[in-house]
């Protein structure tokens, strides 16, 4: 699929309602409504144990919440079994860490194919949609190399052409800017924007960066495990 075609939803992405999150008698979330529109970029801000992270998992299927709905395009997912939610997560969702979490033995090339080949693509096919990506990314010509031999910002462009080339219609990127300088970081960033909102994918940001959360067009504070507050720029 050409990956200039952007998804097209009515309504929101994802959603969530009343999502609660139990760790023993502590409440990480105490019942949140939440609201992901297509090409949407949210950042979810708060202080630590805040239940941000907790949010972002839930959402992404990594984590299953005690109580609450949550919807992907209308269809609700929370009451999948762990393979089906597994899958969405090859398939749907795109997920950008902090430490990039790219297989050091495999190339760049090979690591952003790794998502597409685990969903059953064609060697050649994922690792040509794969090159397309890291070129559209600034990585020309550094395809064959593996992790260790990128710097800290190219390692993380290799994680974000990971995340974009089986096109998700959300990606969750959970401080994905926290292990580079200042400038590197604005430059990821705006790599990760740009190219989601070229496919029409959602981005989640959660964040301790002050300033890559006021350069987000929507924030959401967390704390005490419910919304604190909603902007929009």
């Amino acid at each position: 699929m050409d990956p200039n075609t952007p998804h097209v939803t009515n309504g929101p992405v994802l959603s969530g309602r009343g999502l609660v999150k139990r760790y023993g008698t502590q409440h990480a979330l105490a019942g949140i409504d939440i609201d992901i529109q297509p090409r949407d970029a949210v950042a979810i801000v708060g202080p630590s144990g805040s239940g941000k992270t907790s949010l972002l998992h839930v959402l992404a299927g990594i984590l299953r919440a005690d109580d609450g709905q949550i919807f992907l395009g209308g269809q609700r997912i929370d009451h999948l079994g762990e393979k089906k939610r597994s899958e969405l997560r090859r398939t749907e969702f795109g997920f950008v860490f902090q430490s990039g979490m790219l297989v050091a033995e495999l190339s760049a090339e090979e690591n952003v194919a790794l998502p597409s080949l685990l969903a059953g693509l064609g060697r050649k096919e994922a690792i040509d949609a794969g090159r397309v990506w890291l070129s559209r990314l600034g990585l020309a010509g550094k395809e064959k190399r593996r992790p260790g031999e990128l710097s800290g910002g190219e390692a993380q462009r290799v994680a974000i052409a990971r995340a974009l080339t089986h096109r998700p219609k959300v990606i969750f990127a959970d401080e994905p800017t926290g292990a580079l300088d200042t400038r590197t970081g604005r430059e990821t960033m705006d790599a990760l924007l740009g190219a989601a909102h070229e496919t029409g994918a959602a981005v989640i940001v959660v964040t301790h960066d002050r300033e890559l959360a006021e350069s987000m067009p929507k924030t959401v504070a967390i704390r005490d495990g419910l919304i604190a507050t909603r902007l929009a720029a």
